[in-house]
């Protein structure tokens, strides 16, 4: 994405799970790495504290819970194309989740120079 042009783009909200492995990793680490491999703007992982999935079982952090499988979100906004160029390969590291894109209008981009 070009700095400081607002203009239209793309969302991109990936659904997994905390536990969720590629190549006998962690999936959103994978995605991050990949996604930055690829050259998008940029990518943030939320984790969140509690959700249910396809199979309907709630995943929720609990003090007293010693392993966890709480929904993980990994974020990218970037050009339509960029993220149409990227689904068929993380469609195949996403072996179960939900993977959305929405059209987006950008009010502002811009980093710091260094």
């Amino acid at each position: 994405m070009e700095m400081d042009s607002p203009g239209k783009a793309t969302w991109l909200r990936i659904y997994i799970g905390e536990s969720d492995q590629w190549h006998h990793r962690p999936l959103h680490l994978a995605l991050v790495e990949f996604l930055r491999r690829r050259g998008l703007a940029g990518a943030t992982v939320l984790r969140a504290v509690e959700g249910f999935g396809a199979h309907s079982k709630i995943h929720a952090a609990q003090i007293l819970r010693l392993s966890e499988d709480l929904p993980m979100i990994i974020e990218v906004v970037d050009d339509h194309d960029q993220i149409e160029a990227i689904l068929p390969e993380m469609s195949e590291m996403v072996q179960e989740g939900l993977i959305l894109t929405m059209e987006v209008d950008v009010r502002l981009y811009r980093h710091r120079n260094g």
